[in-house]
């Protein structure tokens, strides 16, 4: 009988759930006199005036030094360290007993919600509260899709995820926006795990595949990406992923899809 060990997740209280700038796919739109930086893997993080809030609505438990000389008006951005480092952040973060990890996170503000004006005169706000702790990436002009896909192997070769193009000029739009593109070598996004696969062979008494969900109901089997610890030790159910793939089947499935990493604190 197949027996998988569990991931022990700490329980995290829920605040209100903010209601965010979400990006979509850049499709080769013309995003010239746009803005482009590069796209952080980190949490992404929500600051209230009070408090710092997952994604999901989940609050976060940053220690009070952290976060004691932040503004008193809503700042959005990620919590990152480096590149390539996304797990270690998680750990970090879900913590509901600060660590001394905390030293090694930053926070890189992109937005100011509910501030007027374009996207200069939103980060102006912030600038004062510029720190060791709060950072604001920086937003590079595109000359032209060239000088994006440059940019863009740049940022890859480095180790990081891709970048983000935005209309500098739009106003603050708190869904997903065509004025906000991610960039990427290939697609990502998120699912529900809804069912473990056994394994068969040499993956006997692991796990063989995940079944998935995608947020319209779309149900596909995620088999590749996972290291045979993760095998034995697969994401819980009903747990949020994210996986890379090449494009959607007529059938509206992700082709080629391949496991990166669990998103617990979405």
């Amino acid at each position: 009988m197949i027996r998988f060990l569990w991931l022990i997740i700490p329980v995290i209280l829920l605040a209100d759930k903010p209601n965010l700038l979400l990006l979509k796919v850049y499709k080769e739109q013309n995003i010239t006199g746009w803005v482009m930086s590069e796209k952080l893997d980190g949490i992404r993080a929500y600051w209230n005036g009070k408090n710092l809030i997952s994604r999901g609505g989940k609050l976060i438990y940053a220690p009070k030094w952290f976060t004691k000389d932040y503004p008193s008006f809503p700042i959005d951005g990620e919590l990152w360290t480096k590149r390539a480092d996304f797990e270690n952040i998680s750990s970090i973060v879900r913590d509901k007993t600060p660590s001394n990890g905390w030293k090694s996170i930053t926070y890189n503000i992109f937005e100011v919600p509910n501030a007027k004006g374009n996207l200069w005169q939103r980060l102006s706000k912030v600038k004062p509260y510029k720190s060791k702790i709060i950072k604001i990436i920086p937003q590079i002009e595109v000359k032209n899709r060239t000088n994006l896909q440059k940019f863009l192997k740049e940022i890859e070769a480095k180790g990081g995820e891709g970048v983000v193009v935005r209309n500098p000029r739009s106003p603050y739009i708190a869904k997903r926006t065509s004025n906000a593109l991610k960039v990427k070598s290939f697609y990502d996004t998120e699912c529900k795990v809804t069912r473990y696969i056994k394994g068969n062979g040499k993956f006997r008494d692991m796990l063989g595949s995940l079944e998935c969900k995608l947020e319209n109901g779309t149900l596909f089997k995620i088999g590749s990406g996972f290291t045979n610890q993760e095998r034995k030790n697969p994401p819980p159910i009903g747990s949020i992923i994210t996986f890379k793939y090449k494009e959607f089947t007529k059938y509206g499935k992700p082709r080629f899809p391949v496991f990166l990493r669990i998103r617990e604190i979405r």
